[in-house]
């Protein structure tokens, strides 16, 4: 079972944002994690078989104070089926015949007079 899990971190900088993120990823059975939230203050976490209290743990020794916001199930969003896409044909220009053309080929007549030619 997935579940999804959002932590509220206190999070300032661009430098403690990507500290968050390695800390979470880093926790085994992560598949995914984004930040979220108006001021990109939380961290949602996606995955099968996480502790929320040792991901909320892990994020307080690294980053500073978390609060865990909300566990549960993630539910994805159903998609409509798509269309089956019609393959294209592809139309080929029909091949003429070839014309034959005759080689020329000129032979020198072997003068003893000229050693140069």
């Amino acid at each position: 079972m997935k579940v999804k899990i959002v932590v509220r971190v206190s999070m300032n900088d661009e430098k403690s944002r990507s500290k968050a993120l390695k800390i979470t990823v880093g926790i085994s059975g992560v598949e995914s994690a984004a930040l979220a939230g108006a001021e990109k203050d939380q961290v949602v976490v996606v995955g099968e078989s996480i502790d929320a209290v040792v991901l909320t743990r892990q994020l307080r020794k690294g980053v500073g104070h978390a609060e865990l916001v909300s566990v549960g199930e993630d539910k994805k969003e159903e998609k409509p089926a798509a269309a089956a896409a019609v393959p294209f044909v592809w139309s080929y220009a029909p091949s003429y015949p070839g014309y034959n053309s005759d080689l020329v080929y000129e032979t020198r007549s072997s003068d003893p007079a000229c050693t140069i030619m």
